[in-house]
Parts: C-alpha cells; structure tokens; sequence
C-alpha cells in the first residue's frame, strides 16, 4: 500500500502555491490533511472548528470531507496568510473566517458546542486546553498534529509538547489515540 492523497481538495494547489510565496511555513502536511478529510466525512451536518487557518490548506481538506449540511468556524490572527484563504475558500457558504486572537474568541464563544475541533495553534492545545475541550460535543473529535518534535519547534517546546500529552491522557472524559505518523497526530473523542 501507498499513500495516496488523491482527489486533491478544489483550490489546495492554488493555495498551496500562495503559501510558499507568503513564507508561512507552518502547513499542515497532505498526510495530515487527508485524515482530516475523512474525519470530517463522519460528522454529517456538523459543526466544525478549526483553530489556526493559516492560509487555509487544512481548511480546504475539512470542507472537501464535510457535507452540505455541515459548518466551519475557522480563527486565524493573521490577516496576511487568512487572506490567502479567503481569497480561494471565502465563497464557500459553509465556511466563516474570522480574524481575530484565538483568546478572544474561545472566551466569546464557549456556550458553543462542536462535533469537530482541529486545534491547529496554540489556543486549544497548549492554551485554553479546557475550555475548548468544554466546546466538544459528546462524540465528537478533537484532533491536534506536530506533535512529534519538528524542525521549528523553538527551544523548551518539546516539554510543552509532553506535558500537553499528559494532561489529555488524564482527562477522564475523553478517549484519545495517538499516531506516530505524519507530524505526531491525537485524536480524542469525548465520551458519552
């Protein structure tokens, strides 16, 4: 067996291409965002929350896995890189952008609730871990990825990394798998 990604999401190539003459170095891998697709496929007319747009490449997976019914709240507070993806993902009627600091937010919204939360930044994995994980839906999914050591962790961040990993693995209300593969993926679902 192969990896193989294919179909490629509507725009990942376009967006792609703006990624690397933006600078942003901090992409989700194919591998990452083909799970994530197929994630996403399992929560029909869901409610989706992906912290971290970046320029919007792991966006353009979770769209191409949601269905019709299905919504995307996505934060970034990067006007420059969020700008990438709305330039290609804005007319999805199933998607908002929003610009705005990730505290700001989770503190703004924490009576909403999620079928799936991708935490692809520091709010909601590293801070406000509990508040966010008090926005999962029973059943609902909370994926995380880098977290096997990666070139541009700044020093001190492979403990922040451990101690990240301890915390989910003690939190009682959640069952959680961790990959060794891509860039370290956890998955946990809240329990019932």
């Amino acid at each position: 067996m192969t990896e193989d990604f294919l179909p490629i999401p509507p725009f990942y190539s376009k967006i792609q291409q703006a990624t690397l003459e933006s600078g942003f170095s901090m992409a989700s891998d194919l591998s990452t965002g083909s799970l994530l697709r197929t994630l996403a496929a399992t929560k029909p007319k869901g409610n989706f929350l992906e912290l971290g747009t970046g320029t919007g490449l792991s966006t353009s997976w979770i769209l191409d896995g949601m269905d019709s019914g299905s919504s995307l709240v996505s934060i970034d507070f990067d006007e420059a890189f969020l700008s990438i993806a709305r330039k290609f993902l804005g007319d999805d009627t199933r998607l908002t952008l929003e610009l705005i600091d990730g505290e700001k937010w989770v503190e703004s919204n924490r009576e909403q609730t999620f079928d799936f939360i991708f935490a692809d930044t520091w709010h909601g994995k590293y801070l406000l871990l509990d508040e966010v994980l008090e926005m999962l839906s029973p059943g609902g999914l909370y994926i995380v990825d880098d977290m096997l050591p990666q070139e541009n962790w700044p020093e001190g961040h492979a403990a922040k990394a451990e101690n990240f990993i301890k915390k989910l693995e003690s939190m009682p209300n959640l069952t959680i798998t961790k990959l060794n593969w891509s860039t370290g993926i956890i998955i946990a679902t809240r329990k019932w």
